[in-house]
């Protein structure tokens, strides 16, 4: 079953019971994070120096409880990598895998799990990948990167027919995904594709029972046209925080309010009634007169931590408060974003978790 915004129910192509895989929770255990090593300085113009030292405290937290997985463009660019974390290095598997930019959660594979009477098996999903519509061009390594990874973990990887990036889809691991209308319907993408052709690829290599299709759109200063990892996130089965604006003059306050209104409207029709619990919003971040699209939501949920973008305003504390609190058996940090943003994502799009 599937919920578009216009609020009717719609019957899916769920094929779960025929295809034994399906795309697990954030929180589900990891064999590793992966990570693309930042290095297109057209990325972050100007900014570039500061942004290597945030990766490095990302890297120092993720390895309190699991390896790291990171792409390279070459033997010197790994050298350089290894120099920069110094005996963090030892918890780090490097691959020699090039890319155009760092944004692994987007061209790094989805990998779902099946679990069958001779145990777990797992595959990678590869999607279509053109950096976010065609926006920035070229993207050649990372459309080949999703496959190239699952070759170096001696992974099968199938060849899904359409354009998505993992920013796109949130699940909760027990068949119910969360993605959006702006994004994935988006001419940009899938042009002429429905949302019931779009549905059946999502179940189809996800095992996803029930789709909800939020109306999505741009925080602004975005270029994902409405990735859902910056507007909805499960923090357990039924819990869905959701960044919601209190100024009515933010420029975000009606996006983040018709996302809220609209699956608060529909939290009881996915089979159990979901938690909708309000995330706040940081300042507004600028950038040579840009706003940047800052959202707390954007977190990672690893093995043994929470890491949290935050942006040097006071709702900082506010949301790792609240975090700590509906994901009491983690221990949620906060790293300071309000650099990497202005690349236009943080610390949620620079990860790919790889599930045990």
């Amino acid at each position: 079953m599937s919920i578009d915004p216009r609020g009717k129910p719609r019957s899916g192509r769920a094929v779960a019971s025929k295809d034994p895989f399906r795309m697990p929770a954030e929180w589900a255990p990891h064999e590793a994070t992966w990570l693309s090593w930042p290095h297109n300085r057209d990325t972050w113009p100007g900014k570039f120096e500061v942004v290597e030292p945030a990766y490095q405290r990302m890297v120092e937290i993720l390895a309190e409880s699991e390896p790291i997985y990171i792409n390279v463009l070459d033997e010197s660019h790994e050298f350089h990598v290894r120099e920069l974390l110094g005996d963090r290095a030892s918890r780090a598997h490097f691959f020699r895998i090039p890319t155009n930019d760092a944004w692994c959660r987007d061209h790094g594979p989805t990998v779902v799990v099946s679990a069958g009477p001779n145990g777990r098996t797992r595959r990678a999903v590869s999607w279509h990948y053109n950096a976010w519509g065609g926006k920035y061009p070229p993207f050649d390594l990372d459309e080949r990167a999703a496959s190239s990874m699952a070759g170096a973990i001696g992974l099968g990887a199938v060849q899904a027919n359409l354009f998505a990036e993992g920013g796109a889809i949130e699940t909760n691991g027990r068949g119910l995904l969360l993605t959006t209308r702006s994004c994935l319907l988006n001419p940009n993408r899938n042009p002429g594709r429905t949302s019931v052709e779009v549905e059946e690829e999502l179940q189809s290599h996800l095992g996803m029972d029930r789709i909800l299709w939020l109306p999505g759109g741009d925080l602004e200063g975005d270029d994902t046209d409405g990735h859902i990892d910056n507007l909805a996130r499960f923090v357990n089965y039924e819990t869905v925080v959701m960044p919601l604006a209190d100024d009515r003059l933010d420029a975000n306050y009606d996006t983040l309010r018709d996302n809220y209104d609209f699956l608060l409207a529909h939290s009881e029709s996915v089979g159990h009634s979901l938690r909708i619990v309000p995330l706040p919003v940081p300042e507004p971040v600028f950038y040579e007169g840009r706003r940047l699209p800052a959202s707390y939501a954007n977190f990672y949920i690893a093995n043994a931590s929470v890491i949290v973008p935050t942006f040097r305003c006071p709702a900082d504390q506010t949301a790792v408060e609240m975090l700590q609190e509906l994901i009491p058996h983690r221990r949620v940090v906060g790293v300071d974003c309000t650099d990497i943003v202005w690349g236009l994502g943080a610390v949620h799009c620079l990860t790919q978790q790889l599930p045990a």
